[in-house]
Order: C-alpha cells, then structure tokens, then sequence
C-alpha cells in the first residue's frame, strides 16, 4: 500500500486508517498523520526521510504501554507482590505476546513497506502495533490511551485466565506465594530413568516439609514446572 506522507487532505488510504484504526481499536484518529507514520516502516522510505518511519514511535508506545499494564495489573491484582505482577506484566509486552496481537488484528494488510526485500512481517505487526499506541497518546492523549487498551485491546486480544494458567512461571509463581506465607519450599527428585536414549524425571514439591504435587519432564526444570503447577493447583491458587 503506497500512501502520501504528506497530506493536508484526506486521501482514500488514510480513510482506509482511519477505518482500520476504529475497528481494531475502538479509536478514531484525528490527525491521521501520525497513524501514517505509526504504519510506515523505513524499508519503504529513502535513508535521509528514515526519521519520518515510525520507530520513534514505537519508543513511545512501548513505554506507554507499560505503564498502562503495570496500572492495569496492580488493580486487578491487589493480593499479588511485585515479582509476581513483573513477571505477568513482561508475558503481556514480550515480543512474541505484541506479535501475536498484531497478527489478530491483522495490522500488515496496512503496512506501508517495501515489498520486494525480505523482512519478518510478525516483528513488524507488533512494532507498528507499539507505534499505533503511541499514535494515539500523541492524538489523544493518555487517559484515551488506557481506555483504549483497557475497554478494548486487552479485552478482545488477551485471555489473561491462559496466561495466568499456562504461561507463567509456576515455579516463581509458588516461592513467591511460600514467601508471602514464610513457608520453607523445596523440590526433591523423586526418580530419574534413562530409556532409549532420553532421561525422564519425577520431582515432587515440599511445602513446609509437606508433600504437595508432583512432576514429570525430560528435564528437572520440566518436572519441576509440572510439579510447582500441579501444587498451585491443589491449593486453589491457578
């Protein structure tokens, strides 16, 4: 999609934004400009016009987001500590969590790049992702910003009950919530087989000096993950 950079007068690709950005965001720009800039990758612009690419932008938008989820995680959370709201926090804004996003939303049918080099368009979804975002704290301001990524973003592109139950860290996730309680925890290796050529481990969770769950995996890590989680669950906590 070729689109002019420079515009005083509204064209039928910035329409076409404008439209995309109300559908997948809830938001309506007002200067279109910067939403142009927030979907221009500089693979499509000349070296001295890299500027008006839209990776400053990102910069924006990646810090804005930040602290909308940090916000956002510490209210819907109150119980949990900050290691544990952390390690939440960086499962919502990795890479792979904003790529993925952006492919739901299908932000590369608006990409404005070079077509004829060889780029990644996931890692390009979740930067101009990032960029939009700080498109529209530039255009609205921040309070707009959150409700956008509050009302409509996280609802309709994050299952937090799946990143709670399969992403996380069920290992930090357990010493954290044996810290708050000052219990003693400790994983003990169960068994250890060696068949065909693959080593198979069984660990088993000890909470002040209490069995709880246990584990299988290819690694003592895997076991223990399996472990850590299978306790969580036996304690009402996932």
């Amino acid at each position: 999609m070729k689109l002019p950079l420079f515009s005083s007068k509204r064209t039928e690709d910035e329409l076409k934004i404008i439209r995309f950005i109300l559908q997948q965001f809830g938001y309506k720009p007002v200067n279109v400009s910067y939403f142009t800039r927030a979907l221009t990758h500089k693979s499509f612009l000349p070296e001295e016009k890299h500027d008006f690419a839209n990776e400053r932008l990102e910069f924006l938008g990646d810090a804005i987001l930040d602290a909308v989820v940090a916000e956002f995680l510490y209210t819907k959370y109150p119980e949990d500590d900050e290691g544990y709201l952390t390690k939440l926090k960086s499962r919502i804004v990795n890479r792979k969590s904003l790529a993925a996003i952006g492919e739901k939303m299908n932000i590369r049918s608006m990409l404005i790049y070079n077509q004829a080099r060889s780029v990644n368009l996931a890692t390009l979804e979740g930067n101009a992702f990032e960029a939009i975002i700080g498109a529209i704290y530039l255009d609205g301001g921040f309070e707009k910003t959150k409700l956008v990524l509050i009302k409509h973003v996280f609802r309709n592109y994050l299952n937090f009950n799946q990143l709670l139950s399969e992403e996380l860290d069920f290992k930090s996730k357990l010493f954290i919530w044996c810290q708050k309680k000052k219990l003693p925890l400790d994983f003990q290796l169960v068994q250890e087989t060696h068949l065909n050529g693959q080593w198979n481990y069984e660990m088993a969770v000890l909470v002040n000096r209490t069995e709880y769950g246990r584990g299988k995996g290819f690694s003592k890590k895997d076991a223990e993950q399996a472990a850590a989680r299978e306790t969580l669950q036996l304690m009402g906590e996932i």
